[in-house]
């Protein structure tokens, strides 16, 4: 018997011809996140990739710990793959499983034959395999409905695998099967679960980040860091690119009408952002705005904002509360270095009775009363350039 992993696809089966594009990218990003373990062997058939160990002692448990954060992967199981013959599969079911069936109550036996020359078809591997089962673990019971153990047969071109309960998978299209984009990163709770998200889609992720110090800390970045890292243990890699945004900040501050410093703060990052993003072939900006959650988020806000940008800007959570957003944050682990109590610079000179109704012609008005190419252009020519690994 060796141990292996099933990886279960889901999505990708729908690609039709392209499937094979898409299972090519998911075998390398998992590759990728299983290098510094050992080696493995990548085998795909039938909607399903075999993730097998080639070197021993290899950590099993941090393999399938790192394929549950792997996108493109609706689920996956620890598998016994064993000579198919029906003695061995039946000496090996009850006890490769024995940890899973001695903690149940209940229990039942699937079966896949996909090798038809295989002897025995799939209702008599259930039975033969369930009465082993039975006769090993008396306090268990059968049900077919609603078993707290499903112990599933499949028979292959080559193994018979055995494994019990699936689990659960990071979903979405493997990262890079959908081009890359450029998130908005602040401090906060949305923008991580906005990249996150996007992230799910197949997206590339390149961070851009707003620094303000003195009036932000060092602090501050490198929670932004941390932030990014927990982000890319779904993701891989993220490129993180730290603009300086002090000086545009002390001079929309001392020339710019106090109610509209947000709103024309956020549009000068949006033009800082293209650059960046279009030197890193990025085909969209991502940001974490929801409607209506701050005064800068309006519908009309959101419109001004946008109005300076010529690519796509995605807003994944624009329709979510921030109840929503915090349970993602969670599962993600992004929710506690998100709430540390390091400002970032969109909380900087915040006015104190914020426009929540601009018109556009007021913010090109205000903007021309400053320097706004110059600005950009300095804060791009001082950008700092970090490269996040999980």
């Amino acid at each position: 018997m060796k141990e292996t992993i099933l990886i279960k696809n889901g999505e990708l089966a729908l690609k039709g011809l392209n499937r094979r594009t898409f299972e090519d990218i998911l075998i390398k990003n998992m590759r990728h996140r299983l290098s510094d373990l050992g080696k493995f062997k990548f085998t795909s058939a039938q909607s399903t990739i075999m993730v097998e160990p080639e070197d021993e002692n290899i950590d099993f448990d941090e393999a399938v710990r790192r394929l549950t954060k792997v996108f493109g992967i609706a689920a996956l199981s620890r598998a016994a793959a064993v000579e198919k013959d029906m003695d061995v599969i039946l000496s090996c079911a009850g006890e490769y499983l024995r940890d899973q069936l001695e903690g149940a109550r209940t229990f039942k036996v699937e079966a896949k034959r996909s090798d038809k020359n295989f002897p025995l078809k799939s209702p008599e591997i259930c039975r033969e395999v369930g009465g082993k089962i039975l006769s090993m673990y008396h306090h268990l019971k059968v049900d077919v409905h609603n078993p707290d153990v499903v112990v599933m047969v499949e028979v292959r071109d080559f193994y018979a695998y055995i494994h019990g309960n699936q689990i659960k998978g990071a979903g979405g299209m493997p990262t890079g099967s959908a081009g890359r984009a450029a998130l908005l990163v602040s401090g906060g709770i949305d923008s991580p679960v906005a990249g996150w998200m996007m992230a799910k889609r197949g997206l590339n992720i390149v961070g851009i980040h707003f620094a303000s110090p003195p009036y932000t800390s060092q602090r501050a970045e490198m929670k932004v860091h941390t932030l990014c890292k927990k982000v890319s243990q779904y993701c891989g890699r993220i490129p993180l690119f730290v603009v300086p945004f002090t000086h545009i900040q002390e001079e929309i501050k001392d020339n710019c009408p106090e109610d509209l410093f947000t709103l024309i703060m956020r549009r000068l990052m949006m033009r800082c952002a293209e650059i960046i993003a279009k030197k890193e072939d990025c085909g969209a900006l991502i940001t974490g705005e929801s409607v209506g959650q701050v005064a800068s988020q309006t519908m009309q806000a959101i419109a001004c904002t946008e109005a300076v940008a010529t690519m796509p800007v995605f807003r994944p959570l624009i329709g979510m509360d921030k109840d929503e957003v915090i349970i993602i944050s969670r599962k993600i682990d992004t929710f506690e270095t998100s709430i540390l109590p390091y400002e970032d610079c969109c909380t900087v000179f915040t006015p104190k009775h914020p426009k929540t109704k601009p018109k556009l012609s007021q913010l090109e008005e205000a903007e021309a009363l400053i320097d706004v190419d110059g600005l950009v252009k300095e804060a791009i020519e001082n950008t700092k350039f970090i490269m996040i690994e999980r």
